[in-house]
């Protein structure tokens, strides 16, 4: 079920997002969020920054899982989803490290990193699951054609998300072609459900995930499912939508 907002700016996304979040901080003694990377959620993440700066607010005791992670980079890489997190929120908050939790794209065993992944996830209970979306509709890194039974595993990144990925590295040939992700039926757990888009780049995606039929061909429909979802977007994202 979907419960979408459209607002003006990607700071109005960040706010409206952030009350999502603020529900969650003030609902529960030991809130487990759900992370995403890339630039949809930056603005929810200053809106975070700027409620701990400015209102009191203890992170201390929040658990967090991120969604994905490149294969065959390392930790301290520039563009490796640890390094972002650590820039975009958690150097900026009080959350105790101890408690974050991201894939390690760089393990001899991918397998092994995969199943104790998936295994930490088991034993949690996330309040809200943090969503960008792919411009093919991938949440997560879960590409199209990705079963909706998937657990987290490691994924071939399509040929259209390395190019959509290329800007934030030197070249195209320095963009992994693998990553490890959460998968869809990982994702479908989460009690709440929170995807960030802008841009008219996102706007088909959007359309598809919201009015297109449930495919795996649009992994983002599975959403349709979900009992708690929801979508804030800008008016360019949400340009191809009936309400739009």
């Amino acid at each position: 079920m979907f419960h979408i907002e459209i607002v003006e700016s990607p700071k109005q996304i960040g706010e409206k997002a952030f009350e999502v979040i603020k529900g969650v901080l003030e609902s529960s003694d030991a809130p487990v969020l759900g992370l995403a990377t890339g630039s949809s959620p930056i603005p929810l993440y200053q809106a975070m920054i700027e409620d701990f700066k400015t209102s009191g607010r203890t992170y201390s005791h929040v658990t967090t899982f991120n969604l994905d992670e490149y294969v065959g980079i390392s930790q301290s890489h520039s563009q490796s989803y640890h390094t972002f997190m650590k820039e975009q929120l958690f150097n900026h908050i009080d959350i105790d490290l101890n408690k974050v939790n991201l894939p390690n794209g760089s393990s001899a065993d991918q397998q092994a990193e995969c199943d104790r992944y998936e295994k930490l996830l088991s034993d949690v209970s996330v309040d809200v699951q943090v969503l960008g979306i792919g411009s093919n509709g991938h949440i997560g890194f879960n590409e199209p054609g990705t079963p909706f039974t998937s657990t987290t595993h490691v994924i071939t990144l399509k040929e259209q998300t390395r190019q959509d990925n290329a800007r934030f590295f030197a070249s195209i040939e320095d963009v992994p072609t693998q990553a490890i992700t959460m998968g869809i039926a990982s994702i479908m757990k989460a009690k709440k459900i929170l995807l960030i888009a802008s841009t008219s780049y996102k706007a088909n995606a959007i359309a598809a995930m919201i009015h297109g039929p449930i495919t795996e061909e649009c992994p983002a429909s599975i959403l349709q499912t979900h009992p708690d979802v929801t979508v804030i977007l800008d008016k360019e994202a949400a340009r191809e939508l009936a309400n739009g």
